[in-house]
């Protein structure tokens, strides 16, 4: 089902309510909706929220997240072996082929349970074969296929992450990738006020249910991963994924239930479209574009591309921040940047 089919179904349904407040007093209660495609960085930032009010995760809630991290490891390398066969790209080390031999045979059913596949053996492997030269020129090439983006992190890590009393990190809990299915809140402090965030997943099949979340939403944050202007969706390997995030950033801005909804755009993984964008340019994707490989040409053009979108600029305005999800002081500084924005459109309405 293409983004067209099914965007009018999110989108649609029943007239908002006018005499619908966008804040409970009786709570003190900002509810704010974290919008965005799959793979733009929404969840971590949500884990950031956690870890910056919250005082992160403790240990044995970050132990949890070791099947996770090991799963996301060795799917990754798979991906990796398999794609540089696919590309015609042979590992270079005989030891390290033999390591790729192995972790290719993988079935995908059978890292469904991790526990089943993962041993110190496997991590160090791994380890081995992210310093082949082979698999650093697939890696390379990684626009050109699916690829999470903490994966180099991970691969960095590997002789910590693959001690067998490996505990994960912060910073690994942080980049730890699972796909969002339904609906998570987080409630934190702000000024006198208290923000309850929502993530909703980004893919495809989840949007259908960001409809539950529109009413009574004071601010929505809407994040794009800058860094994927030449990559195509998991979904259908077909679609780019910038001009995705760029239709359905059109949709939620002029959504009906939106009309006066401040929008707060963060452009994110900023860190990897710098350098990105110093090998390729726009061009790949937008013919207009006339800023060659400069970084603040870029960033601005996109910026552009996106607000340009809002149909309701009396009403409302969009504002845009350049985030790193997985840095800390980033957005924590990000956060106190749009305090105001969000603390201004909370301002109830009167019933008409």
């Amino acid at each position: 089902m293409s983004i067209k089919e099914y965007l009018p179904c999110i989108f649609g349904g029943s007239k908002p309510n006018n005499n619908s407040v966008v804040v409970d007093e009786s709570k003190n209660e900002i509810k704010v909706l974290l919008l965005g495609a799959g793979e733009s960085g929404k969840s971590t930032i949500f884990k950031q929220m956690k870890i910056i009010h919250q005082s992160g995760f403790p240990e044995e809630e970050r132990n949890q997240y070791k099947d996770t991290i090991y799963g996301n490891v060795v799917r990754a390398m798979k991906n990796l072996v398999e794609n540089s066969l696919a590309l015609d790209i042979p590992v270079e080390e005989p030891e390290n082929r033999k390591r790729a031999e192995h972790i290719n045979n993988m079935d995908s059913d059978v890292l469904i349970n991790i526990q089943k596949v993962w041993t110190p053996e496997l991590g160090q492997d791994i380890g081995h074969l992210w310093q082949d030269g082979g698999i650093k020129k697939t890696f390379e090439r990684r626009n050109e296929f699916q690829l999470d983006d903490s994966s180099p992190y991970y691969f960095s890590n590997m002789d910590r992450i693959s001690a067998p009393d490996y505990i994960p990190s912060q910073e690994d809990v942080l980049r730890s990738r699972v796909k969002t299915t339904g609906i998570v809140e987080i409630s934190f402090p702000m000024g006198n006020r208290t923000i309850k965030m929502m993530d909703v997943g980004g893919q495809r099949n989840e949007r259908k249910k960001w409809v539950h979340c529109f009413e009574g939403v004071a601010a929505i944050i809407f994040v794009i991963n800058a860094s994927e202007y030449d990559q195509n969706c998991y979904e259908d390997n077909e679609t780019n994924r910038m001009r995705e995030s760029l239709q359905l950033f059109e949709e939620t801005v002029n959504s009906k239930w939106f009309v006066e909804t401040n929008i707060i755009v963060f452009m994110n993984k900023i860190d990897l479209f710098r350098e990105k964008i110093q090998k390729r340019d726009l061009t790949c994707i937008f013919e207009d574009y006339k800023g060659g490989c400069n970084f603040e040409n870029a960033i601005e053009f996109m910026k552009e591309k996106f607000e340009e979108k809002n149909k309701f600029k009396d009403t409302k305005k969009v504002y845009t921040h350049l985030t790193c999800a997985t840095d800390t002081d980033v957005m924590q500084k990000a956060f106190e940047s749009i305090e105001d924005v969000l603390m201004r459109s909370n301002t109830p309405k009167k019933p008409l």
